[in-house]
């Protein structure tokens, strides 16, 4: 794996590239994103095959994967937004030059089908990346959630940045950020993007998956050694994770697992599928601090200019 590197930050007034590397894109919730953008003091650049469709995905895989290789490369470009998730990203990674996203050193934002980017570029561009909001709601991004990128992106967040949670359990561990989606975390088992939870402390969140196969998917990550290696983990939103006639819920299955692990936790923090969904630079170093609910963002995830 290449030694850890960080993008250079986004400047004030510089110009933010939005791609759709998975699902295919509404229009209405694209140009609302972009709105908000712009509003925020940003350029924005797009390819008028941005809105192509391929069945359910954002063009064919050719398409997706030059779309974000040129704008990786175009000069002018300095952060890469994600439209959408969906799926889409698995399908491309093979088609794209770790040597180049490695040196053109732009973040990467994007969440859900976006894991699988954010894993691949950890691991073969050696590259922080950012699991945050994209351009898929109608009415664009939350103000907070816009407020919090930008002041990421640009490197002006306040250092530890405080991401507060609801019920913990453990002590206070250290580790760099790693994970994402459950669904797209457990797929990348056995890949050449496997994720890498070694002394990290692991995020996970995910949507509309039933307990039972959260109860799958976690039973999968611990007999892979996944749950053994890292140090804490950190929960999202499971939101939309029920069974159709009720039943168990999935929060006794992340309760159960919690507990079986041993590792310190915190549930409830503002990742992922809900609201608000906050930006977290995957790969720099935080604090789990398990008896107070709260992760600690220590490092920056870009270099300023």
């Amino acid at each position: 794996m290449p030694r850890l590197r960080k993008p250079r930050a986004l400047t004030p007034g510089g110009t933010v590239a939005v791609v759709a590397p998975a699902g295919a894109v509404d229009a209405a919730a694209l140009a609302a994103g972009e709105a908000a953008w712009r509003a925020a003091g940003f350029r924005v650049k797009r390819r008028d095959d941005l809105l192509a469709r391929h069945r359910y995905l954002a063009g064919d895989d050719a398409r997706r994967a030059d779309e974000l290789t040129s704008l990786a490369r175009d000069p002018q470009v300095e952060a890469l937004v994600c439209a959408r998730g969906g799926y889409g990203s698995p399908r491309i990674v093979g088609r794209l030059d770790a040597a180049l996203f490695r040196e053109a050193r732009k973040p990467l934002v994007g969440y859900s089908d976006i894991t699988t980017l954010l894993l691949w570029q950890r691991r073969h561009a050696g590259l922080i990346g950012f699991h945050g909001p994209m351009l898929e709601r109608s009415a664009g991004p939350e103000p907070e959630e816009l407020g919090a990128l930008v002041e990421m992106l640009t490197g002006n967040e306040a250092i530890p940045a405080v991401r507060r949670g609801g019920a913990g359990r453990g002590r206070r561990v250290e580790g760099r950020l790693t994970g994402g989606s459950l669904s797209l975390v457990v797929a990348s088992l056995g890949t050449p993007w496997e994720v890498d939870a070694r002394g990290a402390i692991l995020l996970l969140e995910d949507r509309g998956e039933r307990p039972y196969r959260v109860d799958r998917m976690l039973q999968q990550l611990r007999d892979a050694g996944v749950l053994e290696r890292a140090v804490g983990v950190g929960l999202g939103a499971f939101s939309e994770c029920v069974e159709p006639a009720g039943g168990v819920t999935v929060d006794e299955v992340l309760d159960e697992w919690l507990d079986a692990s041993g590792l310190p936790w915190v549930k409830g923090l503002c990742f992922g599928h809900a609201s608000p969904n906050l930006p977290w630079p995957l790969g720099v170093r935080a604090a789990l601090d398990a008896g107070r609910g709260e992760l600690h963002i220590l490092e920056r995830g870009v270099v300023r200019r």
